[in-house]
């Protein structure tokens, strides 16, 4: 049987968030020195120039006002970056030049990488280390922390960032701070992406660091909101101040006025208006309750025009109530599903594989309920600050990146080496301030405001910071040892629940493991606490070696709370489904996870993990990722916000986000899609080779091919430069009869490589 297989169509969704630290509670000798006053801090890094710009070296701890939410806080710490007579350990700065060559064109890239070879003379030395970070679709460091200002001349001006090195740094002593897993990291979707894996990154590496972003800019659109406030977050954590750089030079348009204060502009040139992109709607916007009029196919697609998908509202198709799209237009029926109450996208017109004909456009999308979270509604977008109105479509997300962090923008002109000479004398010119904050919910996101008590003065800090829960919750409690006990005795739980662990590859041999486990709701054991139905489901997974060691853990804790006894009720009615992600190198692993619910009953699930070797040079696909649980991403921001704050990445193909399920069973009359990962490393070439897969539907048992899609073009999933491919394809599952079956998805490029991934599922 031949069917044709249409790919899921839109745009990518994204992240962003700020800053927490923790002072420990020892500190090891020859180590940078730390606050030992408090065990629960908030610092805060702020800059302080006066009316003509100049730095303001003299202010004491008292000329500080710190505002948490409005609030002010006490401060109990004060420190000044240029201190003479700090450590010699203390006086070191750090400085990552990252080129977003995605954005720049060749002329552009060239000049910038030019003028930062002259920053790079005149800034590097036994105190200014430096290291070379180029994204072009993927992440990688170039050239590491170092001294060396030959070595970073010699990698700077090589334009596309081809020069990359994982050595050690010259000039810095042994075990100095270094950047690592950076090279090879095609997980990264996007430049957020990007800087948020490399912010992470930077984390162990001491002090306050700057990152220069050289790149042309990008609109920033609603499905990269989330990315940005998660970037925001990480740099936070980090402690790493975002200084972006419009290489693009003279595009301000002629009314601009700058900002003298916070995310302020460099100017040293003339102005003209700029006939740049304009900030580009998602593809999935309508009118809630309605779908839109399918779109007609081609002559040269299928031959006909297709017909259009039909119109409905409330329960009927296209509109409200059911995630399907309108009546058949000319060809193929069923369009990009909806979210739950959300409007279905209607029929799609004749055509091809390669040349589809026209879509039915989509309905609105009603709402999609929130996973059970203490963070408020659209919270963490608190912590990302508005960009000026004078600022282009392309310069808004920059200067939410700088003023986020603490950092300020240079646009708008051609003196990039000033600019440039100005951010590094600033790697001195910070205080640092620190206060204890209230207590708060873990998730939930806060505002900061810092102002120094001497007039004419502006200040410059971060914006805010989440409360983020750790990604090992419990460790060093009681429950912990407990669940680890159960997860290495022979005693079977006395909960039974289905779970899932695909794995992606975020760099060779290295992969991301999502587990996905339906827990049987009516085992969740709730009590009234504080005028609350309150539960809490305590979990740990461990991944074991064949040899039995410990390769990866992580444990959570998930609190659930209802108003009344019929809201559980309710609750119980179907199974609850619960994720987590970790990572993890190529191997065999069997995987247990043990999970209880302030009972002695308690679940056990086991699985076998392999995650194969992969050097990142071959065509690779990931595991296969079966579901029914889909959402249009604009539909459930709040949640991605949250997943990516967490450091978790949510599945998403264009401007579909796929929820993995626990288990493979489906009905007939069910809308069933698979996700993958295509790894091309043949697309960061200069010709990027043509790509395929072939869907393929076997019966378990017998062995006979049910369904085979035949070739589907997948190269409209293709990111410039970007080897991760994120495919979604519908599963046909209402042409199955009741049975078993095993899913194959076969990928072929045009330069004859071929790999093949499966999975097996069931028909009711």
């Amino acid at each position: 049987m031949q069917l044709r297989m249409l790919p899921l169509t839109g745009i990518i969704c994204a992240v962003s968030g700020a800053a927490w630290a923790q002072a420990p509670a020892q500190e090891p000798a020859g180590s940078v020195p730390v606050i030992r006053t408090e065990t629960r801090l908030v610092l805060v890094d702020a800059v302080v120039t006066d009316k003509k710009g100049a730095y303001v070296r003299d202010l004491a701890m008292k000329d500080f006002k710190v505002w948490e939410d409005n609030k002010e806080q006490a401060v109990k710490t004060f420190s000044f970056g240029a201190d003479p007579a700090a450590p010699a350990n203390e006086k070191r700065r750090y400085l990552v030049l990252f080129f977003d060559n995605s954005s720049m064109d060749m002329a552009d890239q060239a000049r910038a990488r030019q003028e930062a070879a002259k920053f790079i003379d005149g800034n590097a030395g036994p105190d200014r280390l430096m290291a070379i970070v180029n994204f072009g679709g993927s992440l990688q460091i170039s050239q590491n922390f170092t001294a060396d200002a030959d070595r970073l001349r010699q990698v700077v001006t090589s334009v596309r960032g081809s020069a990359t090195t994982t050595q050690g740094a010259t000039g810095i002593s042994m075990g100095g701070p270094r950047l690592g897993n950076g090279v090879g990291d095609f997980g990264v979707r996007s430049v957020l992406l990007a800087l948020r894996s490399l912010a992470r990154n930077l984390a162990d590496v001491p002090g306050r660091k700057s990152l220069i972003l050289f790149t042309a800019g990008f609109p920033l659109s609603v499905e990269a909101r989330s990315e940005l406030t998660a970037a925001i977050d990480a740099c936070n954590k980090s402690n790493v101040a975002v200084y972006p750089i419009d290489v693009r030079g003279l595009v301000a348009p002629p009314t601009f006025l700058p900002n003298p204060g916070r995310g302020a502009l460099i100017l040293d040139g003339p102005r003209q208006r700029a006939a740049g992109p304009v900030l580009l709607a998602s593809n999935f916007t309508g009118q809630t309750g309605r779908g839109g009029t399918g779109g007609g196919g081609t002559t040269g697609g299928g031959g006909t025009t297709g017909g259009g998908g039909a119109r409905g509202g409330g329960s009927t198709p296209g509109g409200g109530g059911v995630p399907t799209g309108g009546r058949t237009g000319g060809g193929t029926p069923g369009g990009t599903p909806g979210g739950p109450s959300g409007g279905g996208r209607g029929a799609t017109g004749g055509g091809t594989v390669s040349n589809p004909g026209g879509r039915g456009a989509t309905g609105g999308g009603g709402s999609i309920p929130q996973q059970n979270r203490n963070v408020p509604f659209a919270q963490p977008r608190l912590i990302v600050p508005t960009f000026p109105e004078s600022a282009t479509t392309n310069q808004q997300v920059l200067y939410e990146l700088a003023e986020g962090t603490g950092g300020f923008v240079i646009a708008n002109t051609n003196g990039l080496l000033s600019g440039l000479e100005k951010i590094g004398k600033e790697q001195n010119e910070f205080y640092i301030l620190g206060y204890t904050p209230p207590e708060s919910a873990e998730g939930s996101c806060h505002t900061l405001r810092v102002k120094a008590n001497r007039g004419g003065t502006s200040v410059r800090a971060r914006t805010g910071y989440c409360n983020v829960k750790s990604a090992n919750v419990l460790a060093g409690k009681p429950i912990e040892k407990q669940l680890e006990n159960r997860a290495a005795g022979s005693e079977p739980g006395g909960v039974a629940a289905p779970m899932a662990a695909p794995f992606f590859y975020t760099a060779p041999d290295t992969a991301r493991v999502n587990v996905a486990i339906e827990m049987p709701s009516a085992n969740i054991k709730f009590e009234k606490v504080k005028g609350k139905q309150h539960a809490e489901i305590n979990v740990l997974g461990i991944l074991y070696r064949q040899n039995a060691e410990v390769a990866a853990r992580f444990s959570d804790t998930v609190k659930l709370d209802f108003d009344s006894k019929g809201e559980v009720e309710k609750f119980a009615e179907k199974p609850y489904h619960y994720e987590n992600q970790f990572d993890v190198g190529s191997g065999q692993y069997t995987m247990k996870v043990v999970f209880s619910s302030a009972s002695e009953s308690f679940g056990k699930v086991e699985t076998p993990l392999n995650v194969d070797s992969y050097d990142g040079k071959q065509l690779m696909l990931s595991s296969l990722v079966l579901t029914t649980n889909f959402h249009k991403t604009q539909d459930v921001e709040l949640n991605i916000d949250a997943a990516l704050l967490e450091d978790r990445v949510p599945l998403v193909v264009q401007n579909i986000q796929f929820v993995p399920s626990g288990v493979n069973r489906f009905k007939a009359a069910d809308t069933a899609l698979v996700y993958f990962e295509m790894y091309e490393p043949l697309l960061a070439n200069a010709t990027p080779p043509r790509a395929g897969v072939d869907l393929r539907i076997v019966d378990r048992k017998s062995g006979e091919q049910k369904i085979d899609s035949g070739n589907i073009d997948v190269s409209n999933f293709f990111r410039k430069e970007n080897p991760v491919v994120p495919v979604g394809l519908r599963v046909p599952v209402k042409d199955l009869a009741a049975g078993a079956y095993r899913l194959e998805i076969s990928a072929l490029d045009s330069a004859g490589r071929q790999f093949v991934r499966s999975t097996d599922f069931d028909v009711q």
